[in-house]
C-alpha cells in the first residue's frame, strides 16, 4: 500500500533564480513594475493543491502561510514566526530575501522597496477585500498603484499540474447530525432576516458542511473545490462538472440543489438579484468586480456557513471523540516502540531517522483499518529540526536522532468520523536541564488553558496569554498562536475561534480548538504540546456567580512524557491535573493497546507525586 507521506522534496532553492528572472520579464512585457505572489488560490484555503502551488513554484518555500512580492530590484518573502527558519532553508537568498511578516507590513516594505510610481499587479481570484483593502490604505499617499492583472505565473509556469478531480463521497447524516436540507433551510433564514437575496460560497468545507459531502481534491483535507450560490429560499446552485457525480451522490444532493459547469459561474453571478452576501475575508476580489459591473448590491457579510459548522452537532462531537480514542491507541503503540528504540540508541544497538518515524506511526495508523488520510504531512523534528515549527522531513533533510536529544511529533488522522491533530515532545534518554525547564513551562500552559473557565462572550484573546505566562516569566515566548479550529472529518485547521491574541471570535459551545503552547531554541530543540479541546457549558460552582460560563473538554489522550518534567516547578492543582489525566489515559486505553503497550503505558502514567516536604510553588 502506498503511504500517504511522501519525502522527496518538492521543490529546490536553485530553480527559484530562472523563475524569478522568467516573472520579471512578463513583468516588463505587460508594464508593470511589481507582482503578488499568495500562498492562497481560488477558494483561500490554506492547503492548496499541486496546480495552485504558485509560492513554493517560484520561490522554493513550501509553508502553509505567507507570500512573495517581486520587484525589479527585489523580491520578498513574506513569513511569519512559525517559517522564519524554513524559508532561509529553502529559498535563495542571494535573490530572495526573507521578510519578518506581519511585523513588517507589506505596505510599509512597499514604500521602502517599490520604485516611485510603481504598479504593482495581483490576480483578483487570488486575494480577498481585506487583503487588498488594508494594502491600498497602507500605500495612500505614496505613489504605488495596484492593479488587478491575470496571473503571471500561470504565464511562465509551463509544466504546471492539471486541476484536481478526486472521488466525491456522501458524508453520512449520522455523522453530520443534521441534514442538508435542514442546514440549508435554516441558513436560507438567516439570509432573509439579513434581507440578502444569495450568498456565494467560496469556500470548499463549507460547500462541504453544508451539503454533506467530502471529496479528496486537497491532499490531507477531505473536500472539493467548487464555487456555489446558496439562495435565500434555500436552493442552491454548485458549479461542479457533472462527470464527478454518481447516481448516489446525485439522490444524496437532492432536487434542492441545481448543478452547473463550472465555466458558467460568473455568468451567473450577473444575473442574480441583490444584495448578494460576500465574505470579505475569503471571497476574491474578482466576484465584487463581476457583481459591480452588473450594479449588483454587495452586502459584506461572512461566510453564513464558518459559524454553524464551527459549532459542532452532538453527533460531530462523539464522531470526534471516538476518532481521538482511536487516533490514541494508534500513539500509545507508537511511543511504546519509541521507547524501545531509544532504549537502543542510548545504549548504542541502533539507530533511528525522522523518516523511520514517520513512517512507523503511519503503519500504526493504518492498523485500525479506519484511516482514511493523514491529516497534514508529519512533523518528526529531532534536535534542531524540532526547532522548526513546520518542518517536513524530506529524504534531505532527514536527520538520525542521538541521545540526551528532544523528538518533536506532530501528527493526526483523518477518519470518517472525524480530524485528529497532536502533538508530543519525547526525550531520547535524559535530556538537558534546560529542555526540562522549558518543557515543564510549557505543559503548566496546556495545563491552565484545560482547567479554564471563563464567561460567555470571551474570544480566544482573551485566553492566549495564560499559555504564555510560565514562559514569559522566565523571559521566553513562541511565535505561533496558542490554537486553531478543527474540523469534523474536514481542515485540521479551521475558522473562525482560534485560540490567538488576533482572534475575536467569542468562544461557543461545540467550537473544537486545538491547546498547543510551545517553545524552540534555534539550533538547539524544539518543544510543543498539543491535545485537541472542545467548548461546553461549566458545571455550576457552590459559591459561583449566576451566570453563564464554559470550560474545555480535552479530547485527546496519550502519555505526556513525565521525564521532561520537573515536578517541583508545578502547583498542587497542575500535579493534581496531570496525575488525573495520565490515569484517565490508562483507563481509556489499557485494554485496548497490545501487551507490550500495555506495560509501557502503566509507567508512562504513574503519578507524578511531589518531592517530601515541597511547599506550594506560585502560580
Amino acid at each position: 500500500m502506498t503511504a500517504f507521506q511522501s519525502f522527496d522534496a518538492t521543490t529546490r532553492p536553485d530553480q527559484g533564480p530562472p523563475r524569478l528572472a522568467a516573472l520579471r520579464a512578463a513583468l516588463a512585457e505587460v508594464g508593470l513594475d511589481g507582482f503578488m505572489v499568495p500562498r492562497a488560490d481560488r477558494h483561500q484555503g490554506e492547503n492548496v493543491a499541486p496546480c495552485d502551488e504558485r509560492l513554493a513554484w517560484l520561490t522554493g518555500f513550501t509553508g502553509s502561510a505567507g507570500f512573495a512580492i517581486v520587484l525589479p530590484a527585489v523580491a520578498g518573502v513574506f513569513v511569519d514566526g512559525r517559517y522564519r527558519v524554513q524559508v532561509r532553508a529553502q529559498v535563495d537568498t542571494e535573490h530572495f530575501t526573507p521578510v519578518d511578516w506581519p511585523a513588517t507590513k507589506p505596505g510599509d516594505w512597499l514604500r521602502e522597496a517599490a520604485p516611485n510610481g510603481a504598479i504593482l499587479g495581483f490576480d483578483p481570484w487570488l486575494h480577498t477585500r481585506d487583503e487588498i483593502a488594508k494594502l491600498e490604505t497602507a500605500l495612500t499617499g505614496s505613489r504605488i498603484t495596484l492593479r488587478p492583472t491575470d496571473n503571471l505565473i500561470d504565464r511562465i509556469w509551463t509544466d504546471r499540474p492539471a486541476r484536481p478531480r478526486g472521488p466525491i463521497l456522501i458524508h453520512p447524516e449520522a455523522l453530520a447530525g443534521r441534514a442538508s436540507a435542514d442546514k440549508r433551510a435554516r441558513l436560507a433564514e438567516t439570509l432573509t432576516r439579513a434581507g440578502h437575496r444569495a450568498a456565494i460560497l467560496t469556500l470548499p468545507d463549507s460547500l462541504c458542511w453544508l451539503l454533506n459531502i467530502r471529496g479528496a481534491d486537497i491532499p490531507r483535507t477531505p473536500v472539493v473545490q467548487a464555487f456555489a450560490i446558496l439562495h435565500d429560499d434555500a436552493r442552491v446552485t454548485l458549479f461542479l462538472d457533472d462527470t464527478r457525480l454518481t447516481p448516489e451522490l446525485t439522490a444524496h444532493i437532492g432536487p434542492g440543489v441545481t448543478l452547473r459547469p463550472p465555466e458558467a459561474f460568473e455568468a451567473a453571478l450577473r444575473t442574480l438579484p441583490g444584495p448578494v452576501r460576500l465574505d470579505p475575508g475569503s471571497a476574491p476580489v474578482a466576484l465584487a468586480e463581476i457583481l459591480r459591473a452588473e450594479g449588483t448590491e454587495i452586502a459584506w457579510a461572512e461566510d453564513p456557513c464558518c459559524l454553524p459548522k464551527a459549532r459542532k452537532t452532538e453527533a460531530e462531537l462523539d464522531g470526534m471523540r471516538a476518532a481521538h480514542l482511536r487516533d490514541a491507541v494508534a500513539m500509545v503503540e507508537f511511543l511504546a516502540w519509541l521507547a524501545a528504540r531509544a532504549e537502543d540508541i542510548c545504549a548504542g544497538r541502533g539507530a533511528l531517522t525522522e523518516i523511520e518515524a514517520v513512517t512507523q506511526l503511519e503503519i500504526l495508523r493504518r492498523a485500525s483499518n479506519s484511516l482514511h488520510d493523514i491529516s497534514f504531512d508529519t512533523i518528526a523534528g529531532a534536535g534542531p529540526n524540532g526547532a522548526i515549527v513546520h518542518y517536513r522531513v524530506t529524504r534531505d533533510t532527514d536527520r538520525t536522532v542521538a541521545p540526551g536529544e528532544l523528538l518533536l511529533i506532530d501528527s493526526g488522522g483523518q477518519y470518517l468520523d472525524g480530524t485528529t491533530d497532536i502533538t508530543r515532545t519525547i526525550a531520547i534518554g535524559p535530556p538537558p536541564p534546560e529542555a526540562v525547564a522549558a518543557f515543564t513551562r510549557v505543559l503548566r500552559g496546556l495545563i491552565a488553558i484545560s482547567r479554564l473557565r471563563w464567561p460567555k462572550g470571551l474570544a480566544g484573546r482573551d485566553l492566549d496569554a495564560l499559555a504564555r505566562y510560565p514562559l514569559w516569566l522566565a523571559g521566553q515566548d513562541y511565535d505561533h498562536g496558542t490554537g486553531h479550529g478543527v474540523g469534523a472529518f474536514l481542515g485540521v485547521h479551521e475558522g473562525p475561534q482560534r485560540l490567538s491574541r488576533a482572534s475575536e471570535v467569542p468562544l461557543q459551545p461545540g467550537m473544537i480548538l486545538s491547546n498547543e503552547p510551545g517553545y524552540y531554541r534555534e539550533g538547539a530543540f524544539g518543544i510543543r504540546l498539543e491535545n485537541l479541546i472542545a467548548v461546553g457549558d461549566a458545571p455550576p460552582l457552590p459559591d459561583g456567580d449566576d451566570r453563564p460560563m464554559f470550560a474545555f473538554e480535552t479530547l485527546t489522550w496519550v502519555p505526556i512524557d513525565r521525564r521532561l518534567i520537573d515536578p517541583a516547578a508545578l502547583t498542587h492543582d497542575e500535579t493534581h491535573w496531570l496525575d488525573a489525566y495520565h490515569r484517565e489515559v490508562h483507563d481509556k486505553l489499557a485494554t485496548l493497546v497490545s501487551p507490550q503497550a500495555r506495560r509501557w503505558l502503566k509507567g508512562a502514567t504513574d503519578p507524578m507525586g511531589r518531592p517530601k516536604g515541597q511547599e506550594e510553588t506560585a502560580p
